[in-house]
């Protein structure tokens, strides 16, 4: 994406690639080095996207595991990345005012140059509502504040004053300053209920979730299309956008070794083998992924954690990803 200046002096930026792809690379690491080491290694590979997520204590790696904060590392990692789209993916409701959401949002932007995206959802599980005694809402509550949270970020970035009485919110002559670098940061609205769903119609300028079985992920997409057509919009205004896991072989001895050990939960975390779309070789992930994108998907994101199959993240760069490109 190159930006250039609007007559406001904000920059615009030209409309993405038609097709990109993302490392959801997560935070759970042990030392900020061993993140930013993998967002180098994203960027000399081609990655057009990489991002973090907004959990205090995921559940994988246990009640102690390692997991960076991840608003904190994201401007940090912004800092040190001269190109690649910086996102949060997501942010949920649960943890701050959407003002202050919108402040800390805009700041990222103004590290990056210009760079971020920010994925807003509905929250889930965590441990951090038990460890730290934060109250976790009921799903309905939650839903509505993902509704006035989005509307009040896209109002304090047009700079205010804002005034705003939902539900849940308030916000009395509000403004931000300095705003975000970009005329338009886009909003990527994750998850796939039909309540969310409807939200997403209205606000998202990116809609993902992960990579369901192309049957399931088609329904989805429908009744995205249709909460669309009844505000009046365009569902293609709406980009596509999946998260998987794989991990790409040499050969069908290598991806069964990996599968059993991704099942038996020898590689550090409790199995979670229905986030991944295979195991097997490039072609066999490609093979996977292409029917997503008759299904309109235009953003492919690779999600890892430790211990980092690096192999994967470089096959599927430099293999998986030039085909894939060629398809959209």
């Amino acid at each position: 994406m190159n930006p250039c200046r609007d007559p406001s002096g904000r920059e615009k930026v030209d409309d993405p690639p038609a097709l990109r792809i993302g490392l959801h690379s997560g935070q759970q690491y042990p030392d900020f080095a061993s993140l930013r080491t993998l967002w180098h290694t994203a960027e000399s590979l081609g990655y057009d996207w990489v991002s973090l997520f907004e959990h205090f204590r995921p559940p994988i790696f246990g009640a102690d595991g390692p997991c960076l904060d991840g608003m904190t590392a994201l401007s940090a990692l912004a800092a040190v990345t001269p190109r690649v789209r910086c996102a949060m993916l997501v942010s949920p409701v649960t943890w701050r005012h959407p003002a202050l959401l919108a402040i800390a949002a805009a700041t990222v932007d103004q590290v990056s140059g210009g760079r971020l995206e920010l994925g807003l959802g509905a929250g889930g599980d965590d441990l951090a509502f038990a460890q730290y005694g934060i109250e976790q809402p009921p799903p309905r509550v939650r839903l509505e504040r993902l509704d006035e949270a989005c509307r009040i970020v896209r109002a304090l970035w047009e700079g205010g004053p804002v005034d705003f009485a939902g539900e849940h919110f308030t916000l009395r002559g509000a403004h931000l300053n300095p705003r975000p670098v970009q005329h338009r940061v886009p909003l990527v609205i994750g998850g796939r209920g039909p309540h969310l769903l409807r939200v997403a119609a209205e606000h998202a300028d990116v809609w993902n979730c992960l990579a369901l079985e192309p049957a399931s992920y088609a329904a989805a997409a429908a009744t995205l299309d249709e909460h669309c057509a009844r505000i009046g919009r365009a569902p293609s205004s709406v980009r596509r956008s999946v998260t998987f896991r794989a991990v790409i072989t040499a050969d069908a001895r290598g991806a069964r070794q990996a599968r059993e050990a991704v099942a038996c939960g020898s590689v550090g975390h409790p199995a979670d083998l229905a986030e991944y779309i295979g195991f097997g070789t490039a072609q066999q992930c490609l093979d996977r992924l292409a029917p997503y994108v008759e299904l309109g998907v235009r953003d492919f994101l690779l999600g890892v954690r430790p211990p980092l199959d690096f192999t994967t993240v470089e096959r599927f760069a430099t293999e998986v990803a030039p085909a894939l490109r060629e398809l959209a």
